[in-house]
């Protein structure tokens, strides 16, 4: 699900800023617009491209995040340098299960991506003097993942995809939003989130794909639950500086 080469170590590509892959534009929550009820996203089996309207996320990003981590953006780099290392090992994990032992190699794909961006991130707080810190927990990430069945693979396998799914689709959003609204102060940084928001959004179609093809009927169930519980999580504040 993903076409284009990852970017070397060291060094990060000036894509299209704001552009997500997602709906050939942008992230669809960068400006929200809540969908009806029952609206379903239908991917044609094999077609590895994301199609429009595919970040169907029901609740906004809190106006207040921006301000806080743009305050706070020594956290925000150590907090989000532990999000692309965990997105790095659950790629690896998931490969465990047997409906996805044929994606392997795409899963491998993905996990060294995730490192490479993990290297850069780690790369920008050696340049401001900062150390790679301790992990904070996510009341977000927390919640979500706290919501996968378990018992049956069959089903836990959907749920982990879909939450890497929206993980990665969240992800793509923000780093959107910082790399607009970095631009001023932080030209740099603002380029290299903006070089990560299409990444990030073929991440989420790889995932949602994933999903769709071991059961389509029970994703598109299992996506509207947690589409549900993805916008009551949002509406829970919190005063970390974190990504998400």
């Amino acid at each position: 699900a993903r076409e284009h080469p990852p970017p070397h170590v060291g060094s990060y590509e000036r894509r299209d800023e704001g552009r997500c892959p997602t709906d050939r534009g942008q992230c669809q929550n960068a400006a929200p617009t809540a969908p009806r009820r029952g609206l379903r996203t239908r991917l044609p089996a094999g077609d590895p491209a994301p199609l429009p309207g595919m970040l169907l996320f029901r609740e906004r990003i809190p106006p207040s995040w921006v301000d806080k981590v743009r305050a706070n953006l020594g956290p925000l780099l150590v907090d989000h340098a532990h999000l692309e290392r965990k997105a790095a090992t659950t790629a690896i994990t998931l490969e465990r299960y047997r409906p996805l032992y044929g994606r392997v190699h795409e899963l491998n794909a993905i996990a060294i991506e995730e490192l490479q961006h993990f290297e850069l991130v780690l790369q920008f707080l050696k340049k401001r003097g900062m150390e790679f810190g301790q992990p904070v927990r996510s009341p977000w990430i927390s919640g979500l993942m706290g919501a996968m069945r378990t018992g049956n693979h069959r089903e836990q396998v959907v749920d982990h995809l879909l939450c890497c799914a929206l993980i990665e689709g969240r992800s793509c959003e923000k780093f959107q939003v910082l790399s607009r609204a970095l631009q001023v102060d932080e030209p740099e940084l603002a380029a290299f989130y903006g070089s990560l928001v299409e990444s990030e959004g073929n991440h989420y179609a790889a995932y949602l794909l994933m999903a769709r093809h071991i059961d389509e009927a029970e994703t598109d169930r299992r996506l509207d639950w947690f589409l549900d519980l993805d916008a009551s999580l949002m509406r829970e504040p919190h005063s970390l500086p974190i990504l998400h």
